[in-house]
């Protein structure tokens, strides 16, 4: 029952916000090439792998390493994606991995 009514508000939430969701995915398109979605393999519950999902904020040609580890982090991060990640409106596409 608690992960039906998880599914349904993320459900729910991601039918009100896909106005939000197209504006950042057409700022994130107008300002730099690339796809507008950071997808990740990370490991979750039980040990099992899943793939995250987050709106892009960084330059598609940044060095695939964790961000902490990069010299100067700053110089990677787009306009839009400091934005996005200051307001954690880079997180909302995670509500796609609560209904997968």
């Amino acid at each position: 029952m608690y992960n039906l009514l998880q599914r349904l508000i993320a459900l729910i939430s991601l039918i009100l916000l896909s106005p939000l969701f197209i504006v950042v995915a057409i700022l994130i398109k107008i300002e730099s090439k690339g796809p507008v979605f950071f997808k990740q393999e990370r490991i979750g519950k039980n040990n099992e792998n899943f793939t995250i999902y987050k709106f892009r904020s960084m330059r598609t040609d940044t060095p695939d390493v964790a961000t902490h580890l990069l010299e100067n982090p700053d110089i990677f991060i787009t306009k839009i994606g400091g934005f996005l990640r200051r307001t954690s409106l880079d997180e909302l596409p995670q509500l796609i991995n609560i209904l997968k």
